[in-house]
């Protein structure tokens, strides 16, 4: 099931690679979004409007934990790429060793920091208990998060974008039905969404884990392969970190715009916690495309096949480029049945709201998807810190626009995001060129590296 990308047409190795990781990503966000339109359907909207206060800080520490797994699994595309096992091996248990110790430290730290940040983003009295208790269970359930993006992380970075997502469709039936029992039956009010979560999250981690233990030779460690290496693990933060940094300071970004939307109140927050999650649905493609150009440019570089990078990255444009127009056809002429999914009818009145924001956003996905596209793409090829400026752009511009919401109001937090996008997109095309160059200086006449198969074959 492993999947090399470095020989074949592009666009036929993008999709096969990245439809089965956009169906993981889309059933990523069922998790989320069956906990939001029961908990908004059944205990109304002051529950949603608890559960949407926490999205950006929610998004702010996953996403970290997602950013720092998946820039884990880089050198192992790479090592994958080049042919070499062993070093495969002890890139990924140096990358357990890591995980592990920063899976407690963060867990340790967001719980016991959890009232204070929801004191900081000035998170409404009337929603702050329901908002605490649910965060703060998502928090205490980190560890499982990083047990998935971790594991899938290594699938993936091995060609194999399957596994992962069956463990997710999996780990999806078991949230609903658990949504249901802990809420509906048990009474357990968005305790009851958080848990099922985290319990969903560590079942698709653990299905991953015992697939890498079982299903791939390559993968078999020995004794030695357990050594901490300092040389290692300093690579696996170079790569790891900056990632992580990079959606950490995206959301911090989206914790001003939170901030500000919450000094408008309740009403505002549920509009803006609605289109939210329509909009989280409408980006997994978006998502899926730069998970996909991540290990793609790794594994060519692994491969020192360059002359591909420029014809993957023209094939995902294509792509990202046909999707934009279709999902704002789409949210065009359904914004208000796709925003009722998540309001009950006492909530109606808010659809207005909720349609402005959804399509300022969807309006501006095309720069969206060059910036997923370009960003994991550098770093793949290795320069991760390039990435990690592209979120500090992000982060001034929703910053900015932070700003602007006590004179304009509900339309600046509106156009946070696509503000934040377009300005990512004018650091990150040139830096990626600039990659480009600096591969092709080091490497002027590099041949393609053997395969791991050719290296190894009694492993294989």
């Amino acid at each position: 099931m492993t999947k090399d990308m470095t020989q074949g047409s592009p666009m036929r190795l993008i999709l096969s690679f990245g439809v089965p990781v956009l169906l993981g990503y889309l059933f990523q966000q069922l998790y989320s979004v069956v906990d939001t339109a029961i908990v908004g359907k059944t205990l109304g909207g002051a529950a949603l409007a608890a559960v949407g206060a926490t999205g950006s800080v929610n998004f702010l520490v996953v996403g970290f934990c997602c950013g720092v797994c998946g820039g884990m699994a880089i050198p192992v595309a790479q090592q994958f790429g080049a042919g070499n096992e062993r070093e495969l091996r002890r890139y990924m248990t140096n990358g357990v060793w890591l995980c592990t110790i920063i899976g407690v430290l963060l867990t340790l730290s967001t719980v016991v920091f959890c009232r204070g940040i929801l004191t900081t983003m000035h998170t409404p009295g009337d929603i702050y208990d329901r908002a605490y208790l649910y965060i703060i269970t998502i928090f205490a359930g980190l560890p499982a998060y990083f047990l998935y993006n971790f594991t899938a992380g290594i699938l993936r970075s091995l060609g194999d974008s399957r596994t992962p997502v069956i463990w997710l469709i999996i780990a999806s039936v078991v949230n609903v039905v658990l949504d249901a029992v802990f809420i509906l039956t048990f009474h357990m009010d968005v305790f009851g969404a958080a848990f099922a979560t985290v319990l969903s999250q560590a079942l698709a981690g653990t299905g991953c884990l015992v697939r890498m233990l079982r299903g791939y030779p390559i993968l078999k460690t020995e004794k030695a392969d357990w050594r901490w290496e300092g040389r290692k693990i300093k690579n696996l933060c170079i790569m790891g970190f900056p990632m992580g940094f990079q959606y950490s300071i995206t959301a911090i970004g989206c914790v001003m715009i939170q901030a500000a939307v919450n000094d408008l109140g309740t009403v505002y927050v549920t509009a803006v916690t609605a289109a939210g999650k329509v909009s989280g649905f409408l980006c997994c493609p978006f998502d899926a495309m730069g998970s996909t150009m991540a290990i793609y440019g790794g594994q060519h570089v692994g491969a020192g096949k360059l002359e591909r990078l420029n014809q993957g990255l023209r094939s995902c444009v294509l792509l990202g480029l046909g999707y934009s127009l279709i999902a704002l056809v789409i949210t065009w002429s359904f914004a208000e049945p796709l925003n009722m999914l998540f309001l009950d009818e006492a909530s109606a009145s808010l659809l207005p709201l909720a349609r402005q924001n959804l399509l300022t956003n969807v309006a501006f996905y095309f720069p969206l998807a060059l910036v997923n596209i370009v960003r994991f793409l550098i770093q793949g090829m290795g320069f991760p810190p390039l990435a990690t400026v592209a979120g500090l752009f992000e982060m001034a511009a929703r910053g900015g626009l932070a700003l602007l919401v006590p004179v304009f109001g509900y339309t600046a937090a509106c156009f946070a995001s696509p503000a934040a996008w377009v300005l990512a997109d004018l650091f990150l095309i040139p830096a990626y060129f600039h990659c480009f160059k600096v591969l092709r200086l080091r490497h002027p006449a590099e041949e393609p590296r053997p395969r791991w198969k050719q290296e190894e074959p009694n492993r294989a």
